[in-house]
């Protein structure tokens, strides 16, 4: 597993890690629906790409232009 995967696992599991506290906590509703899912889907994105190897940003981004770079989403 590369570098980056681990940092998108992390950084996805922080995410998710620090809505489901603050809620658990009484901070956040969750239960309503706001911005916070948002932040959630991504979360749980950053999970599965890390995993996965899939980043769907990246086939948007190809499909739009963009040159790869060597940068997180890439392989």
């Amino acid at each position: 597993m590369s570098i980056e995967r681990i940092i998108r696992i992390m950084a996805g599991a922080f995410i998710v890690l620090s809505l489901a506290l603050a809620h658990f906590s009484g901070q956040i509703d969750l239960s309503k629906l706001s911005w916070l899912w948002f932040t959630a889907f991504i979360g749980l994105n950053l999970l599965q790409s890390g995993f996965t190897g899939f980043c769907p940003p990246e086939k948007l981004l190809k499909k739009l232009g963009f040159q790869e770079g060597g940068g997180a989403c890439c392989k």
